[in-house]
């Protein structure tokens, strides 16, 4: 899995492709020099890519939550909750609503959320059963609206601070998104000549289909390659699809090359009302090659710089 960067207007990436037979106080600035990411990882041949926000809560921490730009809510582990000196016998419950399915899960009440210039105050926060890749929760969209996030893969460090309308750098490509349902990033992109809208879904390790848009790929193809797949979402709901070679993904000035993704009836598409027309979410297998991601809520765009080949 490499990116390219080429002086064109049009940038290439490469994601592995299905092959048969199917192989079985501030914390603007965080510096890490351990040889294990602790806050952000690229994409790599044997490791999705991460992205966890160093996260105070109540003053206490930083817990490690995971940014997740497919999430409304924040939610943190019970295990968090235990080392705030929480227990779950608070009264009510929520719905949490994940990928592959629902779950009613407990609450408990926080004075405050905090990671960079982004402050929450006073809420309640889901457990959340399992935010996977040994995260403690997950950093949702809510207080983004005015909010820049830089994720920088090649010196693991993320920040988040206020919008001041900047424009992309020097080597960047900037993707103009929309928002659905709130703060939802959709991109207009283009699939194989198939027009489906992309969410970004920082929070999740694969890039996932609909339907819809498995079948409109069919009517253009003579045959898809399938291979059976499970995917086992945030609710440890699991949900069995198709894991499909698919022909290049646009997402503006950017294009990926052999893309793979799983198809299946997700519940998170029928949650969204996305069921008719074709739809994706673009998964960290994809997002993770990337060698800074920035995503300016202000500006309702994202600026995407490419890893470069050794030697260019």
């Amino acid at each position: 899995m490499i990116a390219y960067a080429l002086p064109a207007a049009i940038l290439l990436l490469n994601t592995q492709a299905v092959e048969e037979p199917a192989p079985p106080p501030q914390l603007q600035e965080l510096t890490v020099t351990a040889a294990e990411p602790r806050y952000v990882a690229p994409t790599r041949r044997d490791r999705i890519g991460r992205i966890w926000a160093p996260v105070l809560i109540n003053g206490q921490g930083p817990f490690r939550l995971v940014l997740d730009t497919g999430a409304t809510n924040s939610a943190v582990t019970a295990k968090v909750a235990e080392t705030l000196g929480m227990t779950l016998d608070y009264p009510g419950t929520v719905t949490l609503q994940g990928a592959t399915g629902s779950v009613k899960v407990p609450t408990i009440p926080v004075d405050s959320l905090e990671v960079g210039e982004l402050l929450m105050e006073p809420k309640r926060l889901p457990i959340v059963p399992d935010a996977l890749g040994g995260a403690e929760g997950i950093l949702g969209t809510e207080g983004l609206g005015d909010k820049r996030i830089t994720i920088e893969f090649r010196h693991d460090r993320i920040t988040i601070m206020r919008s001041r309308n900047e424009k992309a750098g020097p080597n960047f490509v900037t993707i103009p998104v929309k928002f659905m349902r709130g703060r939802l990033l959709v991109v207009d992109a283009w699939l194989g000549g198939v027009r489906v809208k992309a969410i970004i879904d920082t929070g999740g390790q694969s890039t996932l289909g609909n339907l819809a848009l498995r079948d409109a790929l069919a009517g253009r193809r003579s045959a898809l390659l399938a291979v059976p797949d499970e995917v086992i979402g945030a609710t440890l709901d699991i949900q069995t699809g198709e894991r499909i070679s698919t022909p290049a993904l646009a997402m503006g000035d950017i294009v990926v090359r052999n893309p793979a993704m799983t198809f299946a009836d997700f519940s998170i598409f029928k949650h969204w009302k996305m069921t008719d027309e074709p739809a994706m979410l673009v998964g960290m297998d994809v997002l993770g090659l990337i060698e800074t991601l920035i995503i300016d809520y202000r500006r309702r765009e994202l600026q995407v710089r490419l890893r470069r080949l050794q030697g260019t």
